[in-house]
């Protein structure tokens, strides 16, 4: 699945107090034959179902999982004898127990069930989803919905064959996850029967089903159909999906030795759906803006994005389906591969995009987040559904797909690619655990990898590795030392108990080659050719640590940069050196003199590293009597970049390029103040919305953000007027996506009322994570929040579970942080007791932040405006 990782909320009723409890292990299911009727009208459904079992031993009672269902029926059939099941249920266990008079023997057993259920507005289970129009019937059932559906032994290690039959309105189409093998008339006047090829064998949370009047683009790869499906008003914009679809199995048909495991693959996208998109057995869905977009107008962000996605949720057909984790702790083994895999077509595809430094940022991201003392290992024990919920998160996706990354580069991308599918084919069809991957990756490489892994994977948080140096001869000695690193200054100077193995690529200003070196101890010492005057710890950029240098030889690094580091390199290196910032170790000063070492940088994601930490100056760390001086430095920081790039794109210009101007442009704007370019922002946006086609796609989106960050109610107003009319949905969420961005407080207040109307959909309530983002307005956002939070408790979707705690987290103010937690503390989510403490820390690791530089950074521009004077009020122009 494919979340997204912004502000989400959890409902008191949707994340309820479901107790820790597992199945029985006494019955192993087969296959399930399953029938349904859905009723879009009455918002109801009812079914039935034979499911083919085998019981260990003999046994009186069944227990399978049930919620929301109301059972009509039940009997279990064994040995030529039918017995009538007494069904009762545990609502907090989600289970139902069958009770039948005599024991039914061990061996081959039937149980058949009759059953209604509600199409509920949650966004899970089998559910509603609405245009305008009309309704559709759709599933989520990930991680711990089907049981919603139908009641199921709703566990990943429980897999088996479903055969699914819909009975459905005549002008209707449906879609799951085999093919339609008949599609006959009835039963009854005004519907059809469709009956699908039976699935492969696979767990319960993977079964699909979508009614409604979809329509289809067509087309396939090596006898494979792929379809991108709609509601018709929107088919024409999964033309772009299609052909990624087609390149993405194309790659994945040469990476993997078993090609495409299934017969087909559908991709749906339908209005109202809670995460990015889900990975159900050759029937993925999607939101909208994950799957669909107007080639006219579609940014290069935008495109990444929809292909990002479809690489993620088609790798997951492999790593997740045909292969599943045996129980909820290891989902990283779903979602971490995925992730990282994702990568590999959309380089392959096009290699202009550069995502091979998208991918080094996806780690320095990921080193952020595991920075905190509270953070979980990816291994963690979960058992209750809001538990288990909790466990998608940046941990499962981004750092686990991080140090896969790193062992891969360890072992080498060809054997770690033969190891990989040596552990697709052993498990295809099966269920595996960590063990089973590492012991795998260990015997085809012949290194240590099991030890490298399983310290990263039950482990939390992630090591520093120390870096000194000194040469003698041309030979350089380097010391190694590790230990955890924490964004709290004070427990980074204490003990620590943590040791992982870790591979280290050493590269000295004298070497011709890195040297690979696998650091196991908390001190060792290697030597390296060359007398170097630095050496660095992350060669290519691909290990998972922190790394830390002396201050003579992080200068001397810094400014060689340029010409003595790759773009992965110079990510890494930023990343660290930020990592050093934040616990004092290293001078702001320091950090932004590097970033003056590389103004002649000429790619987007390094830019994008760089400026990626200065609005977090700006809105949070920098003094607000010192703010004007610090637009200033980045007026003057970014003008020669601006310079070079032009006003406008040169012909022939990459899209790289043309996305970068926008960058520099949306960062001169909002964090530079520049009053030319917040002038052309709005005349960007006014054009934007007479039509947007006539607007570069690269600009539309930070000028759309710059309008708002700089609008009125008048702006607010328009940007109402036009969500009403957008045509696609990347126009829709341009627009919606900006709300937050308003500085005035009344405008918030409008913003949460329109939240919390009809007119949003539970799926669009993570946005309201841009008015706690917004400096101006980020403590009336959280007054009305507490407000409110009954209405938005009632509104909520519980797919976004317990989520709601990262909304305690943006903040860096003790006054609000003590708040915050005191406040949703009180309201007893389940599950949430770590997540608070995560926020908690989070939010101190910002105070703590201010505390060591606030004062520094006034020093670095009271120096440099006394150097330089005072800038120009606009000294760049980028149209």
């Amino acid at each position: 699945m494919k979340r997204l990782m912004l502000l989400v909320i959890c409902g008191l009723a949707l994340c309820g107090t479901v107790s820790a409890q597992r199945l029985p292990d006494n019955v192993v299911p087969e296959s399930y034959d399953l029938t349904f009727t859905p009723d879009l009208g009455k918002a109801a459904f009812s079914g039935e179902e034979t499911i083919r079992v085998t019981l260990r031993r003999p046994s009186g009672s069944i227990v399978l999982n049930s919620a929301e269902i109301d059972f009509q029926q039940a009997t279990i059939s064994s040995k030529g004898s039918t017995q009538t099941a007494l069904v009762s249920k545990n609502e907090n266990f989600e289970q139902a127990t069958l009770t039948v008079p005599n024991d039914v023997a061990a061996g081959p057993t039937e149980i058949h069930i009759r059953f209604t259920g509600i199409l509920n507005d949650k966004l899970r289970g089998f559910y509603l989803s609405e245009t305008a129009r009309r309704r559709y019937a759709v599933t989520q059932f990930e991680s711990t919905d089907a049981r919603r559906a139908f009641p199921s032994f709703d566990e990943p290690a429980m897999k088996a064959v479903f055969r699914v039959t819909l009975i459905i309105d005549k002008g209707d189409t449906a879609i799951s996850n085999g093919r339609i093998v008949s599609d006959t008339p009835g039963p009854g006047e005004g519907k059809h029967t469709l009956k699908f090829s039976p699935s492969p064998k696979m767990s319960s949370y993977l079964v699909a089903m979508m009614v409604g009047d979809f329509q289809c683009l067509e087309g396939g790869v090596d006898g494979i159909p792929i379809r991108v499906c709609a509601v018709p008003e929107k088919k024409q914009l999964g033309a772009f999906a299609l052909a990624a679809a087609e390149n993405i199995m194309k790659y994945y048909d040469r990476y993997y030795y078993t090609k495409w495991p299934f017969e087909k693959l559908d991709m749906v996208a339908f209005p109202d759906f809670s995460a990015g998109a889900m990975e159900n057995t050759a029937a993925i869905t999607y939101r909208e803006t994950a799957l669909l977009l107007d080639d006219k107008t579609a940014s290069l962000d935008a495109r990444e994005n929809v292909a990002g996605v479809i690489a993620h949720e088609m790798a997951h057909q492999w790593f997740g389906d045909l292969v599943t984790m045996k129980w909820w702790d290891d989902i990283w083994l779903n979602e971490g591969f995925a992730t990282w895999m994702s990568w590999k077509p959309m380089k392959a595809w096009h290699p202009e995009w550069h995502n091979q430094l998208d991918e080094i940022q996806e780690t320095s991201g990921s080193l952020s987040t595991d920075s905190i003392a509270s953070i979980r290992p990816i291994r963690q024990k979960a058992e209750t559904p809001a538990e288990i919920e909790a466990l998608f998160d940046g941990i499962a996706y981004g750092k686990a797909a991080s140090v896969l990354r790193a062992v891969e580069a360890y072992v080498g991308p060809d054997v770690f690619q033969k190891g990989v599918n040596a552990y697709l084919e052993k498990h295809a069809y099966g269920n595996a655990t960590a063990e089973d991957f590492w012991n795998q990756i260990a015997a085809t490489s012949g290194k240590p990898v099991d030890k490298i892994m399983s310290g990263f994977i039950d482990q939390p948080g992630a090591p520093l590795v120390s870096v000194k140096s000194s040469c003698t001869g041309d030979v350089t000695k380097v010391t190694l030392s590790q230990r955890r690193y924490f964004s709290d200054a004070a427990r980074l100077d204490a003990p620590s108990s943590e040791l992982w193995h870790i591979p280290v690529s050493l590269k000295g200003s004298a070497s011709k080659d890195a040297t690979p070196f696998l650091l196991s101890s908390a001190d060792q010492t290697v030597e390296i050719s060359g007398c170097s005057d630095w050496v660095y710890a992350d060669a290519g950029g691909r290990g998972y640590f922190r790394s830390s240098y002396d201050a003579g030889a992080f200068d001397k690094m810094s400014s060689a940069l340029e010409t003595s580091f790759t773009p992965e390199e110079r990510i890494r290196f930023l990343g660290d050196a930020w990592a050093m910032v934040r616990v004092g170790r290293l001078d702001i000063s320091q950090y932004l003199a590097s970033l003056e070492h590389m103004r002649d940088e000429p790619n987007r994601a390094v830019v994008g590293t760089m400026l990626g930490r200065i609005g977090e100056l700006h809105d949070t760390l920098v003094a607000p009597d010192e703010r004007q001086a610090f637009e200033s430095w980045v007026r003057n920081f970014l003008r020669p970049m601006a310079a070079e790039l032009g006003n406008e794109p040169a012909p022939g210009e990459t899209p790289e390029r043309t996305a970068l101007r926008s960058d520099v442009f949306g960062t001169l704007a909002l964090y530079g103040r520049d009053p030319e370019l917040i002038a052309k922002s709005r005349a960007i946006a006014e054009a934007y919305m007479k039509d947007p086609q006539s607007v570069d796609e690269a600009l539309a989106g930070n000028a759309l953000a710059i309008a708002a960050a700089n609008g009125d109610a008048a702006l607010y107003d328009k940007w109402m007027e036009h969500l009403k009319t957008a045509k696609t949905p990347e126009e829709y969420y341009a627009y919606f996506g900006t709300l937050g961005l308003f500085p005035d407080p009344a405008l918030t207040k409008r913003t949460f009322d329109f939240m919390l109307s009809p007119a949003v959909k539970n799926q669009d309530l993570y946005f309201l994570g841009g008015v706690f983002q917004n400096y101006h307005t980020q403590e009336t956002a959280w007054n009305l929040f507490k407000a409110d939070y009954r209405s938005l408790m009632e509104k909520v979707d519980a797919s976004l579970g317990s989520g709601l705690i990262e909304v305690a987290g943006v903040f860096c103010d003790p006054k609000l942080r003590d708040d915050s937690q005191q406040f949703l503390t009180a309201q007893h989510l389940p599950g949430t007791e770590r997540l608070l403490q995560n926020a908690k820390d989070q939010v101190n690791a910002c105070i703590e932040l201010k505390s060591l530089q606030q004062s520094n950074l006034t020093a670095y521009l009271q120096k440099q405006q006394g150097g330089q004077g005072r800038a120009a009020a606009s000294p760049a122009s980028v149209n």
